[in-house]
């Protein structure tokens, strides 16, 4: 009977989407990046040392691991019929272990122990030591379990490209298969977030806002700065799901993130990481040297703030802000144009309203979780009113400095009809108004900028805000 073989089963991107190893070291990447200085004497000693190492560096919720729910429900299915089920991973037993005592369902636990690693046909010898020849199933995803196939009753096949399951079709009789539940293709896409890259025409801000209107040779530059900072922002999701995996594991929408629910594999994010910044330092250089600085700087600045300033209370929203400038400053650097005073002044206090913004709407659903804090956050949901307030002052302090500008010099001199200006005033209050609104509501799901865009009263306000702009400089009346 089938019931009486026991049945082992794999971990990594097996029982789990992801891989604990890549996970481990993230978390001590990001947690205790000098005792990574030690990794390479940790493989000196073998590949089970660093697993050992770094399991018990960074230690970890197995509950908010993206396990593989249908196999989930076999495997229950199978130990509630008596059927004996076995843990056997190459992962550390301090990982398997605490998978195990988790799911509740395993009756034994074979793993790395630091001294010996667990994989391929290390795995299969002692899979066949314990049970003997043909005197166990096994379940697996990968092609180094070719080996430990070989020598099984029967094969179970998870998440195995087309490539390994003919191959283990070859090897072993198969029992069954358990496919990927998801695409590589559209995982990669949602990573690069290319909806967000709308926030990358403040590139242009500079230019509109000193009514030049661009030539060919400026209308390249800042294309070609377009592409570099949108290259550049994909570099910078993709860093920021590999820092906040355990944070996004946490978190009911983020959770399915790519990286998060294993749909993509963080040895691919890691590639990918370079290969977008140097995409990205490519297209900049036509821009220009001094875009180029600020491309960096920029790219300098969300690694910080990756690292330590999101953690940091007010200076994580003051870093926001920062970055939103940034964009208009490099557009002006694109097409070497000077900035105005008026127009930072602007941008920093209405970027400061979008990203507490952000920050008010994570703290607001958390409350109504019923969590005290923000996971990997410096806040308190209790801060949630504070920063509602700090929100909507920056925001009404960004309608002031419009005013202001509304009677200064500038506006006689770019603007045929300056009277007519003075309709952007409310236009621009409505707004700030509404997307607190919003905030407070609860409807707020995605950067601010972006819901903005999606928003058809939002994008109605965009377009009343410039024509009111451009009937000014036109001179036209009403």
């Amino acid at each position: 009977m089938t019931s009486a073989i026991p049945l082992a089963v794999d971990l990594d991107g097996t029982l789990v989407h992801s891989d604990t190893l890549h996970d481990a070291a993230l978390r001590a990447l990001r947690e205790h990046p000098l005792a990574l200085l030690q990794l390479p004497l940790w493989l000196l000693q073998g590949k089970a040392v660093v697993k050992q190492r770094l399991a018990a560096l960074s230690p970890f919720d197995p509950a908010t691991l993206p396990y593989h729910q249908p196999l989930i429900e076999w495997l229950t299915m199978q130990h509630s019929q008596g059927r004996k089920l076995v843990l056997c991973t190459a992962a550390d037993q301090q990982v398997a272990i605490a998978v195990a005592d988790h799911l509740g369902i395993f009756d034994e636990v074979l793993a790395s122990d630091g001294s010996a690693n667990l994989g391929g046909r290390t795995k299969a010898e002692a899979l066949e030591r314990r049970f003997g020849v043909g005197g166990f199933d096994y379940a697996g995803n990968a092609a180094v379990d070719l080996h430990v196939w070989q020598r099984a009753r029967k094969a179970v096949v998870v998440n195995a490209s087309s490539d390994v399951k003919r191959k283990a079709q070859t090897v072993a009789q198969v029992d069954q298969i358990f496919d990927a539940e998801h695409r590589v293709g559209e995982a990669l896409l949602r990573t690069l977030r290319p909806h967000q890259w709308a926030k990358n025409l403040l590139l242009f801000m500079a230019p509109m806002a000193a009514h030049l209107v661009p030539d060919g040779e400026m209308l390249s530059r800042l294309l070609f700065a377009f592409v570099a900072f949108s290259l550049c922002a994909s570099a910078v999701y993709v860093t920021n799901d590999l820092l906040d995996l355990d944070s996004d594991r946490q978190h009911p929408r983020k959770r399915m993130r790519a990286f998060a629910a294993g749909q993509l594999s963080v040895a691919i994010g890691v590639l990918l990481v370079p290969l977008l910044l140097m995409g990205a330092l490519l297209c900049a250089l036509p821009a220009g040297w001094t875009f180029c600085g600020w491309l960096l700087f920029y790219f300098a600045l969300t690694c910080a703030y990756s690292w330590v300033l999101k953690r940091l209370v007010i200076i994580d929203c003051l870093t926001l802000a920062m970055l939103y400038t940034l964009r208009v400053i490099a557009g002006a650097a694109a097409v070497d144009i000077p900035l105005s005073f008026w127009l930072l002044a602007f941008s920093a206090f209405f970027f400061l309203s979008l990203a507490f913004v952000k920050r008010y709407a994570e703290l607001d659903f958390h409350s109504k979780s019923g969590s005290d804090r923000a996971h990997g956050r410096g806040y308190l949901t209790s801060d949630t009113p504070l920063v509602q307030a700090f929100g909507l002052m920056s925001g009404y302090a960004s309608v002031v400095v419009l005013a202001l500008y509304l009677n200064s010099d500038a506006v006689v001199r770019l603007y045929r009809s300056p009277e007519l200006i003075w309709a952007a005033v409310p236009v621009l209050l409505y707004w700030i108004s509404r997307i607190w609104m919003k905030a407070h509501r609860g409807e707020m799901h995605d950067d601010p900028l972006v819901f903005a865009m999606r928003d058809r009263v939002g994008l109605l306000a965009g377009v009343l805000f410039f024509g009111v702009l451009l009937a000014g400089s036109r001179g036209w009346v009403w």
